[in-house]
């Protein structure tokens, strides 16, 4: 591990500091030359990690530790934000920083996978994209890596804009301004203020131009992609096996097929192909690099059971995400007796209701056999259609599971639902 810039900066906590490894805030992942940041409850875990030989930062008050491999501080939540800014200006990296409604870890994950291929990268990993994940993330990155795939979260106004001015990204992307946190933000114009925050402390921005807010951006470093936009998307066609789509970039036309499936995936793709672009990777790399990605689990994966097609996109919905589902599904598999598995979207605010009852119009126009509702908000889209669809409403998990178990036709079935619900305990 590469860590002279960071342990030159610690110099000024740690008079003797030799050595610095990785950067935890979990002690039972600590080891001996790690910085070990106390956060919370984490205070109570300060003498296990000096124990292992970690450097640690803390912040209780009542806690007072002569040594020499502890630095005690007002918070230690603020000087991981402080350090990581520091960090990140000593660090020579490009920094590409993903923020939107939906589809986030799904593009930070294939940006990830054209650039690993041609530069040493580092991602995100899992949810640590938060005022407290964002900066451990970045703080983890080595003297000598070329890029960092970050992904940014929120829920509030004015997150976006303290991860984008600690992290100073050469490239943000915004995917789409959708109803994700209107619990907190209330209206879709709050989390459109909220996600462009990310644009100031920018050089350049990649954004959906077919989406209805970010149209509209009017910005010499915005850069958008869709239907007509700086690559645009000519033909989509989505297959059981793949998903074809044509761009136009630079006056010249691409052919491209991704094992991803869905339109709402081609825009996910198109973003991380203008970013290469950008950084001069050839189309014919990236083609082959896309043709098989990999993405986190729960994310629209296909899983073959009992010779049953099931697929597990129970992550997390919004509408905008469980229409994009609805109508990839409505598009594969036709050949087999199809049922749909729904589940709450959460944190959608006082319009809960109304967002659950719209669903109603997708389910009337797709090719399905079957609907089944799980959570306390999906009894209004029961309510909606149980008098026009085969919908039938569930209080527990475990009667999906074995009425699906049961069946006898050769099945393909969407599971999908907000992180909360666990739709996957059904598989």
């Amino acid at each position: 591990m590469k860590r002279e810039i960071l342990k030159n900066i610690l110099k000024k906590y740690f008079k003797n500091i030799e050595k610095i490894n990785k950067v935890c805030i979990d002690s039972r992942e600590a080891s001996e030359n790690d910085l070990f940041f106390a956060i919370r409850g984490g205070n109570n875990f300060v003498e296990e990690a000096l124990n292992k030989g970690a450097y640690v930062i803390y912040d209780k008050k009542d806690k007072n530790l002569e040594n020499e491999k502890c630095y005690k501080v007002d918070d230690s939540i603020k000087f991981l934000q402080n350090l990581a800014k520091e960090y990140r200006k000593k660090l020579d990296v490009k920094i590409i920083a993903v923020t939107g409604s939906n589809g986030k870890t799904t593009t930070k994950d294939i940006i990830f996978q054209i650039f690993n291929e041609k530069f040493k990268t580092k991602k995100t990993i899992g949810n640590k994209n938060n005022h407290i994940g964002m900066p451990y993330t970045l703080l983890n990155a080595e003297d000598d890596d070329e890029f960092l795939i970050l992904e940014f979260g929120m829920s509030n106004l004015g997150e976006i804009d303290l991860l984008a001015n600690i992290s100073k990204p050469d490239i943000g992307v915004i995917t789409n301004i959708g109803e994700s946190h209107l619990e907190y933000l209330k209206t879709k114009e709050n989390v459109f203020k909220a996600k462009t925050e990310i644009i100031p402390h920018s050089k350049k921005v990649v954004v959906n131009g077919d989406d209805f807010y970010l149209s509209k951006l009017d910005d010499k470093k915005v850069i958008k992609i869709g239907r007509n936009g700086n690559i645009s998307i000519l033909e989509i066609e989505i297959k059981n096996e793949y998903t074809y789509f044509k761009l136009k970039i630079d006056e010249k036309e691409y052919k491209f097929t991704t094992n991803l499936y869905g339109v709402h995936n081609v825009y996910n793709i198109v973003t991380a192909i203008q970013i290469a672009v950008l950084y001069g990777i050839e189309i014919e790399d990236i083609k082959k690099i896309i043709n098989n990605l990999t993405l986190t689990s729960m994310r629209f994966e296909v899983l073959n059971i009992n010779n049953n097609i099931y697929i597990n996109d129970a992550y997390n919905a919004s509408p905008i995400s469980m229409k994009a589902a609805l109508e990839t599904f409505d598009n594969l598999y036709n050949d087999r007796y199809k049922i749909v598995v729904l589940g709450d979207m959460l944190e959608l605010g006082e319009n809960s209701k109304k967002y659950h009852e719209d669903l109603a119009y997708i389910l009337e126009k797709i090719n399905i056999k079957e609907i089944y509702l799980y959570g306390d908000e999906m009894q209004y889209l029961y309510e909606k259609l149980k008098d026009k669809l085969n919908v039938r409403y569930f209080i527990n998990k475990e009667e999906i599971k074995m009425i699906l178990g049961s069946k006898e036709e050769k099945l393909a079935v969407l599971l999908k639902g907000s992180r909360g619900m666990k739709l996957e305990e059904i598989l």
